[in-house]
């Protein structure tokens, strides 16, 4: 066939071409098929075990994921094993890999009492369900969660020097499995005092809802380091036996740097710095006195492992590193938190940091490089000439000094005797005369906010600005979202208030595929009231509360949203709550709202109506709304439990968007590019600009509003019209602008981070919505300095104050005239004060939960 010329209609494709162009979907969609068959299959799996009775006598452990017997667990293991009084428990160890643990597997192939399990497993997810006690120093996955008759001990890995969980400033979604694992634990193991304080109870946000205990008793892993010579002789035989060299009479100088990846399942180490920087170290030191090696991170070590260039040197991921750690003489490291572990030594330490700068500005460290236990060299060759120094003439007093202070700050409970003060507590349950604490609780009150899906929309500015007024000494806040990475929600999540914790939820509800088709097929009656009524339901949706949150508590709860059903029924199973939910419209009319030929709200809302019997508080809000939704709600819940409580206005952020240049506050973020239209709303425009805010949707009515503005600019074609937002009907509205002649006077921006600056570039503004909750866009209007002209929706009385808008028939004729009332002069700017109005608001949103308003005196 001719190139250029079309194949005929009947023509037989080739097979060939077929083959290439389909075979690679095809083999995508397989894999997808098969991850997605193998995650069902990973469930039920652990649906299946998770009905099976918990086994009193199986303790399962698991250090860094699977990585190996290793840390704290395996001080725990080795000393449980040993001991008589427990001879009847029988040990399951998970590892990632059998092979790459072949040595301990070997050692224990003998022992009945003791089983490994692979990662993932089948036989992992049985352990994970029916052991009777659980040991971890880092986390178990998403699916874990604790059930009763389980004991969960978390040991965590390490005093941190590098800032861990919340103070490092990154997404709920880095620290949510973290935070998950640590609420769900009934002992967290402390190494002193500072790890209670700044490690779980600051970094990680437990303060008030830690419903476990802390065991300030010293590391288990650190006995280690208090062997006698015997005991070290035979590490050090060990040592060199496993990597093949002489050690003789030579001291080791130990390097240990931390993992400075962002993410576990994606190591950005850069391996061919390591092994150069290691190779530098050798070089510079007496190697007839001093032999080098290392000792990666455990996330970095497969990695390193089968480089040649750290054939020799790389100590094998088996071998315990605080045993290791007894026989060093020299540590050298960077942030890594063995330099805590080392201080119980009483040895010199030195620390390798060539990239502090940006490390300490991306992560930010606890400590500051002048207070650290040794020297701090920027460079190899600094390092080296400071590792001489000390061999020739030992650390200097200063330094010594420093050393002293810290070891016994950071290792004054080290004193071999750790691990077998642990088991007295945890699996003897002798707590008595031991260092063993609750979390702090300063007297706050617990409030849990479900804050839906943090889109950019009126909900979440809502809820943002109530969270800068909520009063933090009287009130501890959490705020709990669906996980995303999508980065306009990221951006609104950053925009809490960092007062208040953030919970993101990860992960997804146990139980059987069965359980969940009888919950979803209930769902779709319009009906969740299951969750309570039957044990099986009620047992899937205890067993997420415990998921998420472990043994917290709250005093109250609210789902600010109101419009996830899933989130919605979540919160009815928090313990001993007071529960209430919000309506932030006229909620039956929101429910037969049609977008794009479908009531796309009616399942969903119809399912949370039938759960409003159950909570305590059902808050809409403004007062007027409040009657709409107790008229047309009434079959649903009881008049009693309906109250309002008005949304908080944010006037500082409001004003500040305000005050940028529109030209930057309209640019493009990736290329800085202005569109093309804002220079039709530069200041001083001859045009009479109006302009709306809201997403385009059915329920706010651009269409009423286009046809509208067709009259106006007709009669005065110096007028324009700005509509800010997105929505499923853009399409649609930008055809009727066309067909009605207007297109050219007519902008459609999408979405605004600061639509402000575009209606401070305005002159009047203008709304058409067939019903709202409470709109803050009409606030946001006044503070902004904008006449309004609304058309008369059911709360609009309670939208604004006072005279303070022109209210029209909801009519495009009606909505013309208003406009036209603007453009001669007839509709001024009305008057708000935010500060009356925010300490009003606020005083009702505590009523509306049933808490006591605010005392005015703090004020």
């Amino acid at each position: 066939m001719l190139p250029g010329k079309p194949s005929p209609a009947n023509a037989v494709p080739n097979p060939t071409t077929i083959d290439r162009t389909s075979r690679p979907r095809l083999v995508k969609l397989a894999r997808k098929i098969l991850r997605q068959l193998r995650r069902a299959a990973r469930h039920e799996v652990h649906a299946h075990y998770r009905r099976q009775a918990v086994q009193p006598d199986v303790v399962l452990y698991e250090s860094f994921a699977g990585n190996g017997m290793l840390c704290n667990p395996e001080a725990i293991f080795r000393a449980l094993l040993a001991d008589p009084d427990f001879a009847h428990l029988r040990h399951v160890w998970a590892l990632r890999s059998k092979h790459e643990n072949r040595t301990i597997v070997r050692e224990f192939a003998h022992d009945r009492r003791v089983s490994f399990v692979r990662m993932g497993s089948v036989g992992y997810f049985r352990a994970l369900a029916r052991s009777g006690w659980l040991v971890n120093n880092a986390t178990f996955p998403m699916e874990f969660s604790k059930r009763p008759g389980q004991t969960y001990l978390n040991t965590w890995h390490g005093t941190p020097l590098k800032k861990m969980g919340y103070d490092i400033g990154d997404p709920a979604s880095r620290v949510a499995n973290v935070v998950r694992n640590f609420l769900q634990a009934d002992y967290l193991v402390a190494a002193n005092p500072f790890m209670v304080e700044q490690m779980y109870e600051r970094a990680h946000r437990l303060t008030n809802v830690f419903g476990g205990k802390i065991i300030d008793e010293g590391y288990p892993r650190i006995d280690l380091q208090f062997a006698d010579d015997a005991a070290r002789d035979a590490t050090r035989s060990r040592l060199a036996g496993a990597l093949d060299i002489e050690l003789g009479e030579r001291k080791i100088i130990l390097y240990a740097p931390t993992w400075k990846g962002t993410n576990f399942n994606r190591p950005q180490d850069d391996i061919d710095e390591l092994v150069d920087r290691v190779a530098e170290i050798r070089r510079g030191v007496d190697e007839s006195r001093y032999v080098v090696l290392l000792k990666s991170h455990q996330v970095v070590h497969e990695f390193a492992a089968h480089l040649p260039g750290l054939k020799g040197v790389l100590i094998p991921n088996e071998l315990p590193t605080n045993s290791i750690l007894a026989v060093t003489d020299i540590l050298v490291t960077d942030y890594s938190s063995i330099f805590f572990d080392f201080l119980a030594t009483g040895r010199p330490l030195a620390f390798l940091t060539p990239d502090i700068d940006d490390y300490a500005g991306y992560r930010g460290l606890y400590f500051e490089p002048a207070e650290w236990p040794g020297p701090v060299a920027r460079s190899v060759p600094e390092l080296v000439e400071m590792l001489n120094d000390i061999d020739q003439h030992g650390v200097s007093d200063a330094i010594r000094a420093r050393h002293s202070s810290m070891r016994t700050r950071f290792a004054g409970r080290e004193d071999g005797g750790a691990t077998s003060r642990i088991i007295d507590i945890v699996f003897r349950g002798n707590a008595e005369g031991y260092r063993v604490v609750d979390a702090t609780r300063d007297g706050r009150k617990t409030l849990l906010i479900s804050a839906g899906g943090m889109r950019p929309n009126g909900i979440t500015s809502s809820l943002i600005n109530l969270l800068n007024k909520v009063d933090y000494e009287r009130f501890d806040v959490t705020v709990l979202f669906p996980n995303s990475y999508r980065r306009v929600i990221v951006a609104k999540q950053a925009e809490l208030n960092p007062q208040a914790r953030q919970l993101a939820r990860v992960g997804g509800m146990n139980g059987s595929k069965v359980s969940h088709l009888r919950r979803r097929l209930s769902w779709r009656t319009g009906n969740l009231t299951a969750h309570g009524a039957s044990d099986v339901q009620r047992n899937l949706w205890d067993d997420e509360w415990m998921r998420c949150f472990g043994g917290a508590r709250f005093d109250e709860v609210v789902d600010f949203s109101g419009y996830g059903p899933l989130f919605a029924t979540l919160l009815l199973h928090a313990p001993g709550a007071e529960r209430s939910i919000w309506m932030h419209n006229d909620m039956v009319s929101d429910a037969h709202r049609v977008t794009r030929g479908r009531r796309r709200h009616l399942r969903d809302l119809s399912g949370i109506f039938s759960l409003y019997r159950e909570y305590d508080h059902l808050v809409s809000v403004s007062p007027s709304l409040n009657e709409i939704n107790r008229d047309r709600l009434a079959r649903w819940a009881d008049p009693a439990q309906f109250t309002s409580a008005r949304n908080l206005a944010n006037a500082e952020t409001v004003i500040t968007n305000a005050a940028v240049p529109l030209r930057i506050a309209v640019a493009d973020p990736e290329t800085g590019k202005t569109p093309s239209w804002a220079s039709r709303l530069a200041r001083g425009s001859a045009l009479k600009t109006f302009v709306t805010v809201g997403r385009l949707s059915p329920e706010k009515n651009h269409a009423r509003l286009l046809d509208a503005f067709a009259i106006v600019n007709r009669a005065h074609p110096d007028t324009q019209l700005v509509i800010v937002g997105y929505g499923p009907l853009q399409g649609a509205l930008e055809h009727r602008a066309d067909a009605l002649g207007i297109s050219s006077a007519v902008i459609i921006t999408g979405h605004q981070s600061n639509p402000h600056a575009i209606m401070a570039a305005s002159d009047c503004f203008v709304l058409s919505s067939d019903y709202e909750g409470q709109p803050m866009v009409l606030l946001e209007a006044l503070m902004v300095g904008l006449p309004i002209v609304t058309v008369a929706f059911g709360s609009v009385a309670d939208s604004v104050p006072g005279g303070a808008a022109l209210v029209v028939e909801q009519d495009a004729e009606a909505l013309a005239a208003g406009m036209i009332a603007f453009i001669n002069g007839d509709v001024a700017v009305g008057s708000f004060d935010p500060a009356v109005y925010n300490r009003e608001a606020i005083d009702e949103f505590y009523r509306a939960i049933g808490v006591a308003p605010a005392d005015p005196r703090r004020r």
